[in-house]
């Protein structure tokens, strides 16, 4: 049986590193203000507060010009109204206007509680933002299947870019493919993939993952041909607990079967310089080799 086909557009939404487009759920940004307050960039960040900013001070100095000369030393209409209101919500009051009647005192009063309340707003928004803690975690533009202790495995390259202390990382590997149910239903399901060490006690440079496809294995027997048909694709997350900042820290990053490369090895990028100095090359984090044909082991740094 054949999905309903939706009708119209629909809303272009990303999911990570891929986008959908969906139908049938209506985009309620105020639902979702917390979220989007945190996932837009900085620029749309601070010029929708500007935005705001402008309009709810404007609108304070259209209830100062209905009343009757509520301001004092206001000379120049809506004009001084508006800079009374700026100095208002921000609380700043230079002194120079001031209101001197009742209805006045009562829109000021409003507007300070209001702008004590965005003002308490804005910085919790802005102190979540610059707490939230980012992952620099460099992952290989190419994940591998190559041999592996005499056998095959599929290997992830992953680096730590900021150089600090990320303990208990933990690793997980996924693979999604489109398979056929017993009732003939095409279902995308999510296998996980097994790591030989899933867990580092350090994570400071390097580390390479491995899952040794064996008869267990959902890689068993698949090759480029059978991925493809079967759509599969591959979602790698990363968490630990970052020293620096003493909280959590996760990251994630997703390939498509196309990505994949065979019978490759990932290029050494630790060693030592001429005074016995540990160095790491990210300038070939991301380069690999053809496997040689005389069966040399090839580095997994």
């Amino acid at each position: 049986m054949s999905a309903p086909q939706p009708r119209g557009k629909g809303r272009l939404v990303r999911i990570g590193t891929r986008e959908v487009r969906a139908h049938g759920l209506r985009a309620n940004v105020w639902r979702d203000l917390f979220h989007h307050s945190m996932t837009v960039p900085w620029s749309l960040f601070f010029a929708s507060f500007a935005v705001v900013f402008l309009t709810v001070n404007t609108f304070y100095a259209m209830l100062y010009w209905l009343g009757d000369a509520p301001i004092a030393n206001a000379r120049q209409g809506f004009e001084d109204l508006f800079y009374f209101s700026i100095e208002t919500l921000a609380t700043v009051g230079y002194g120079d206007m001031h209101p001197q009647t009742s209805y006045g005192h009562l829109v000021a009063t409003i507007e300070i509680f209001t702008g004590m309340s965005i003002l308490a707003v804005m910085t919790g928004m802005v102190f979540a933002r610059f707490s939230k803690p980012r992952a620099r975690v460099l992952f290989a533009r190419h994940p591998l299947i190559g041999p592996y202790e005499g056998g095959e495995a599929f290997m992830l390259r992953m680096a730590n870019a900021p150089h600090n202390m990320v303990t208990e990382a933990t690793a997980k590997l996924w693979m999604t493919r489109v398979e056929t149910t017993a009732e003939g239903q095409m279902m995308r399901r999510f296998h996980e993939l097994k790591l030989e060490r899933a867990q580092n006690p350090v994570f400071a440079l390097s580390w390479t993952i491995f899952h040794v496809i064996d008869e267990t294995s959902p890689l068993y027997g698949q090759d480029a041909q059978t991925l493809e048909r079967s759509q599969a694709s591959f979602v790698v997350t990363l968490s630990g607990l970052d020293e620096t900042s003493g909280q959590s820290m996760n990251a994630r990053s997703g390939y498509d079967h196309q990505t994949l490369r065979w019978r490759h090895f990932y290029v050494d990028i630790l060693g030592q310089d001429d005074d016995g100095m540990a160095i790491i090359d990210y300038g070939r984090f991301h380069d690999t080799q053809v496997l040689p044909d005389h069966g040399q082991t090839p580095p997994t740094c």
